[in-house]
């Protein structure tokens, strides 16, 4: 699913002759103002609010946050799938369900403020 959404992107870019504009920092710069947009849709109202109001919006500005991770994952040449789950691995490692069920503490709080 994800190499499909990838295909459809890079050829909605190319159709437009839009590479040319996509480096790797506006790329960058680009999914930071996404993500800006989406967090603005929270700005003075509870996460309820903000849902209940914004439902179709929330669902606009994830799509354009998503768009730009994708983007940046096919010009960097690295497999989403493969990142998410080494990620997940290290985060397994820095987050011990034995350590950090239940709490919000940052993982150098959970081990007592080592990076273990």
């Amino acid at each position: 699913m994800v190499d499909e959404l990838i295909k459809k992107i890079t050829a909605f870019r190319d159709e437009r002759d839009w590479g040319q504009f996509h480096n790797p920092k506006d790329l960058a710069i680009s999914l930071n103002l996404e993500a800006s947009e989406l967090l603005e849709l929270f700005q003075w109202k509870s996460s309820e609010e903000a849902i209940e109001k914004n439902e179709e919006k929330l669902q606009d500005e994830l799509a354009d946050v998503l768009y730009y991770v994708l983007l940046m994952f096919h010009d960097l040449k690295i497999d989403p799938a493969e990142a998410l789950l080494s990620k997940l691995s290290k985060n397994e490692e820095k987050y011990p369900v034995d350590k950090a069920y239940g709490s919000n503490k940052k993982y150098t709080e959970l081990h007592g403020g080592t990076n273990e």
